[in-house]
């Protein structure tokens, strides 16, 4: 029998609470869910929000979580949060290539244009990965769909490949749905 592999998975997600509380009660149970599963949680490194709603949960329940967080935020907020380690980085840009650079899967919850500009990142990465190294293999980034929050973002992404501004004349991979169970569910069928 195979023995699962416990996945390190980024968790982009917004530094405030949304008007939507069942937004921030599917981020405790994805947080808590991951911890129980022995995946390491990386994010943002924020208690603020959405941020801090999974980092917490993943603590409580006995997980990883490894912030990583721009030098230029205050002590205050860099030190705010009890977490498992602290990687502490230059600038936004270099946040997003240590998490692009030590996750095995992205999970992107309804957000701002931070969470906007991650997704954005990683798909970038995806597209540009088989340039740079032959060894290269896509990362799942999955969409929390909650609400259809992110259709019109889907949307647009597809008006761009009607356009032709896909190479592989494909919309880029996104796992999109709509619960945190499937999420979970597709999380055990990628460890395998």
């Amino acid at each position: 029998m195979t023995k699962n592999k416990n996945m390190n998975i980024s968790v982009f997600c917004a530094s405030s609470h949304p008007h939507d509380k069942q937004i921030s009660c599917a981020a405790g149970e994805l947080g808590r869910r991951l911890a129980l599963a022995g995946h390491t949680l990386l994010y943002g490194g924020s208690n603020l929000g959405l941020m801090g709603t999974v980092s917490g949960a993943a603590l409580d329940a006995g997980g990883t979580v490894i912030a990583v967080i721009p030098t230029f935020f205050s002590n205050e907020i860099i030190n705010s949060q009890p977490v498992s380690q602290i990687v502490r980085v230059k600038s936004m840009a270099e946040r997003k290539e240590y998490l692009i650079a030590n996750s095995d899967a992205f999970i992107a919850f309804p957000g701002g244009i931070g969470t906007l500009d991650e997704v954005l990142e990683v798909m970038v990465s995806n597209q540009l990965g088989p340039l740079r190294d032959d060894n290269h293999r896509d990362k799942p980034i999955i969409l929390f769909n909650h609400d259809n929050f992110y259709a019109p973002f889907l949307h647009q992404i597809d008006v761009m490949g009607q356009h032709g501004f896909f190479r592989s004349g494909k919309r880029p991979d996104l796992i999109v749905y709509d619960t945190i169970n499937e999420i979970m569910q597709e999380i055990i069928c990628r460890q395998l």
